[in-house]
């Protein structure tokens, strides 16, 4: 029998698409359904046969409905990383949020959905102890093979609210970039500098198209007016000023 964990639960629709917990939950990961309505979003998670499920579910209208005890390893990651720590279903909660996403365009999210969301999430964090920068984005966790929530998602009105860790993106100026086919030191400290903040990649010094991934997906997050994998003064100034918050915190 499913239990309510959050008092911000609306609903209970139990998915059957669950484990065992193998590791101790210290992060929260956000996504997108990606799919043409709520309604079919929420079906596919309670079927056996699609093998994917969340703990919470965020519709349209706000309405928040819990699928899986938030004891329990929900199926919502896939194949993940972040910090060197694979199994990020067995470390985190997973909250789908019903949006269209990257196949519609992009769509906004309703602001009483995002305010649902603020909501479910502080009260995880307090209940939990998790920390701001372990409020991730599905990208962040599987770069290239994942891009939600995307990057129409609000992250800064989160972080108005006390969830996630976030700032505003360095201003985008004229100057030399680093793209793919780049090779040498400058991408080699790049690599390094994305590694240092959680992402999962290898510091070969070649701009490839791993890294073009891990890039896009900081971009989603972090400086989303324009993502283009990229790594341009902004992108690279604005992940130094993350790496510097979280060392002087």
């Amino acid at each position: 029998m499913l239990v309510v964990d959050s008092e911000c639960v609306d609903d209970i629709a139990p998915s059957p698409n669950f484990g065992v917990r193998r590791e101790r939950l210290d992060s929260i990961i956000l996504h997108y359904t990606g799919m043409e309505d709520a309604a079919g979003a929420l079906a596919w998670l309670r079927n056996p046969v699609s093998e994917v499920s969340c703990h919470y579910f965020v519709d349209e209208l706000g309405v928040i409905t819990q699928l899986v005890s938030e004891r329990h390893r929900a199926w919502h990651a896939g194949q993940s990383a972040w910090r060197g720590q694979d199994d990020m279903n067995s470390r985190s909660i997973g909250i789908e949020i019903a949006n269209q996403g990257h196949g519609a365009g992009c769509p906004p999210f309703p602001a009483v959905q995002i305010e649902a969301v603020i909501r479910l999430c502080q009260d995880i964090v307090r209940r939990h102890r998790i920390e701001p920068e372990r409020i991730l984005a599905h990208s962040d966790i599987a770069p290239g093979r994942k891009q939600d929530p995307g990057e129409a998602f609000p992250w800064d009105q989160l972080h108005a609210h006390g969830v996630g860790y976030w700032l505003a993106a360095r201003t985008i100026v004229e100057g030399p970039v680093l793209a793919k086919g780049d090779q040498g030191e400058p991408v080699m400290a790049l690599q390094q500098a994305l590694r240092r903040y959680g992402y999962s990649l290898e510091a070969n010094g070649n701009f490839d198209q791993a890294t073009h991934a891990v890039v896009t997906a900081f971009q989603q997050h972090f400086r989303q007016i324009l993502v283009d994998g990229r790594a341009d003064s902004s992108t690279i100034l604005t992940l130094q000023a993350l790496l510097e918050g979280l060392e002087t915190a």
